[in-house]
């Protein structure tokens, strides 16, 4: 892949993340995986998210 992000604005703006998202799978083919890797990558990231919401959640249930 081209180069590491550092730092994101948070993004509010759908477009921003269209965007961001075409670009993340461009690389990725770019980088030679097919469609079953972009599949387990976006699985991936939906676990991420969930673990995330489900911290959360813990924490203000305390």
């Amino acid at each position: 892949m081209a180069q590491a992000v550092e730092a994101v604005p948070r993004a509010s703006d759908p477009k921003a993340v269209a965007i961001l998202a075409k670009n993340i799978y461009r690389e990725f083919r770019a980088g030679g995986f097919n469609e079953r890797d972009v599949m387990a990558l976006a699985g991936e990231l939906l676990e991420l998210v969930a673990s995330d919401v489900r911290s959360e959640r813990a924490v203000r249930e305390g």
